[in-house]
């Protein structure tokens, strides 16, 4: 298959290249109408045909005779617990939790809450949702009270389905306390709490509206698929928003359907039966698109990882879990990968382990600098795709769509566009920019299937967020270029990019050069307040275990090496050494938030870092270093 031509087609002619794909997944009420428009002329797919997720998901396969095989393989190293469910055992439970949810009164077009850890029932919780057409909004387990009351608030849940605990590395996290304060918090009250006991020692303070997991299930009747209308939304996936206040990216059902069995086939290129691993937390977009609904929807065993890539108990636990399962291809964020490449810089796990079943590995979430690529590829020698998507999309935008045609990587890019998108980069007054240019990342519309449907209860922060700045375009917030092959190059964020002394600057083309130096694990690039030059940049690295490089002889080399790549008008002065950089739990390094702290601006600690601790340590580093504010 040619790439330019599948791609052509879906741009050319949107409607008939998506109702081929429409017509490869299984319809209670087949649609008659392919592609329609809102009333703010944003796209509409499939909107008269009926369909369930869960249906596609796990009866349909079971119905074709694949009941028997594996449909998810629980791997938790944290409790040394490894269990395989088959698409029948997981069918049998999700029916029955549906069905207990039906005897708690809730109906079609209601919404549950899911916090929960990276367990199995976290995925049948989802699809028992799915089942009777209950819109599930999944808020990451061990999310503090506040957000969790803020999410509770705006969603409105008529039950929170959650459990016991969640284990980190070194500690229990009983999650019960921490949703009862939630509601005490909330203005809107669920009517059940329904928690499943993981029995492993936390503490589970009893209330009147708590409902026991496993009594719910065991004393229910399996309920059967409700079918639901193309746009229903499935679920409510909030993501930090620039006001502080959460977005709540609501994901339709048909759309959402066609396009994930799409991508699993066209961009992973994952065939039916094979494994199929995102090591992600159901929690974040990728848990929902990959983890869950896109391998289920085509017949692919799933892995629900309860782990991090160290520690547990070593750098060797994902090619433990790849040799152990045999999964054909992975996918996981570039900061996982740096996090084994500082443990074991030389690759010594790989080699104790039989990774001939891994045919590609995908990376996402943040950009992959190109040192990461290469380490990977050098001692596991195979595609490493690095490739670009939003939680507003929902699936890959940018990829190397390797089921259609494996094109040659180019190390800093996030491969060509995929199927249905129309990319363009924009000048600040809306005008389209040639190759190499960088400006703004949009989208023409209409996008295709699968994307967001709106922000749950504020339509007008959905179009002043992403369609009122360049009308007729969907705008990414991302900054980029396109070069003289049709290659897509993601800068970061808008506000990533600085401007020094006049001079626009990529921070993400300086943490490339930053990364290349032998002695860094990780590192990020802010643009800082200057009063001669307007902005400079400041690097914060993480050298490798077992590395003794003296700092100024650190400082010294990186500054040479910027300078040769980049060149004087680069002006980074400073490099200070951090244990560790401040990240969400999906592993992004939180820019913004440094960026404030150094520069002394009010800023607000975001809901989804991984630790607040590492606000007060980047203090004091700063203070003992000099910079910005802290001089």
């Amino acid at each position: 298959m040619n790439y330019s031509d599948f791609y052509k087609e879906s741009i050319e002619n949107p409607e008939g290249f998506w109702k081929k794909q429409a017509d490869g997944i299984d319809w209670f009420t087949k649609p008659q109408t392919t592609l329609s428009k809102d009333a703010n002329d944003y796209p509409l797919w499939f909107k008269d045909g009926e369909l369930n997720a869960c249906y596609l998901a796990l009866d349909k396969h079971i119905n074709d005779g694949h009941g028997d095989e594996f449909a998810l393989i629980y791997d938790s190293p944290v409790t040394q617990t490894i269990k395989k469910f088959t698409f029948t055992e997981v069918r049998t439970e999700v029916a029955k939790l549906a069905g207990g949810l039906l005897s708690l009164g809730l109906k079609k077009g209601d919404t549950a809450v899911i916090y929960m850890p990276m367990i199995p029932q976290a995925a049948f919780a989802m699809l028992a949702c799915a089942r009777i057409g209950v819109t599930h909004s999944v808020v990451f387990g061990g999310f503090a009270p506040h957000e969790l009351a803020i999410r509770i608030d705006d969603s409105k849940p008529k039950a929170i389905i959650t459990a016991s605990s969640g284990i980190e590395i070194d500690r229990l996290i009983a999650y019960k306390p921490l949703v009862d304060e939630a509601i005490a918090l909330a203005e809107h009250k669920p009517d059940n709490v329904v928690i499943f006991n993981r029995k492993l020692g936390a503490r589970v303070p009893f209330k009147k509206y708590d409902i026991d997991y496993d009594a719910l299930v065991y004393g229910s009747e399996e309920a059967d698929c409700v079918p639901v209308n193309a746009t229903h939304p499935l679920y409510i996936l909030y993501t930090s928003g620039t006001t502080g206040k959460p977005k709540g990216i609501v994901r339709d059902t048909g759309g959402h359907a066609a396009a994930l069995k799409f991508s699993m086939q066209y961009i992973y290129g994952v065939k039916e039966g094979e494994v199929f691993w995102a090591a992600s937390d159901i929690g974040w977009a990728v848990g929902h698109s990959y983890t869950i609904y896109g391998p289920l929807f085509n017949r692919n065993t799933s892995i629900i990882f309860e782990g991090k890539p160290v520690r547990t108990p070593d750098a060797s636990t994902f090619w433990r879990i790849i040799s152990e399962h045999k999964v054909s291809v992975m996918f996981t964020a570039p900061t996982a990968i740096r996090a084994i490449k500082k443990e074991d810089p030389n690759g010594e796990f790989i080699k104790q382990y039989d990774l001939s079943s891994l045919r590609t590995q995908f990376l996402a979430g943040e950009r992959c600098d190109v040192a990461t690529l290469e380490w990977y590829r050098e001692h596991i020698p195979i595609p490493v795709i690095d490739h670009w998507w939003q939680t507003e999309s929902g699936w890959p935008m940018i990829a190397n769509m390797m089921g259609v045609e494996y094109l040659p990587i180019k190390p800093g890019s996030s491969g060509k566009p995929v199927s249905g998108y129309d990319i363009r980069i924009f000048g600040e007054n809306g005008e389209e920019l040639g190759p190499n240019e960088e400006g703004y990342v949009v989208i023409k519309l209409p996008l295709p299937p699968g994307t967001m449907l709106d922000i749950w209860n504020d339509s007008e922060r959905f179009k002043a967020g992403y369609l009122t700045k360049f009308p007729g375009y969907y705008f990414s917030g991302d900054g980029g270029f396109i070069d003289n092959d049709g290659y897509v190059f993601i800068t970061g964020r808008v506000d990533d990019v600085i401007n020094v002394a006049g001079h626009r600057l990529s921070t993400a083309e300086m943490e490339e050069i930053v990364a290349s130096h032998s002695s860094v694990a990780e590192c990020a690039v802010i643009g800082i307040n200057d009063a001669l030059k307007g902005q400079i940049p400041l690097a914060l690295v993480v050298i490798k275990s077992g590395d003794d490089m003296e700092s100024f002889q650190l400082e010294h080399e990186i500054v040479h090496l910027v300078r040769e790549k980049i060149g004087a008008v680069a002006s980074l002065r400073n490099v200070i050494i951090m244990q560790r950089l401040p990240k969400t739990r999906s592993g992004k390094i939180l820019r913004k938030l440094m960026r404030s702290i150094v520069d002394g601006d009010s800023y607000q600690i975001p809901s989804t870092i991984d630790d607040e601790a590492i606000v007060e340590e980047l203090k004091t580093v700063l203070s003992e270093y000099k910079i910005g504010a802290f001089k």
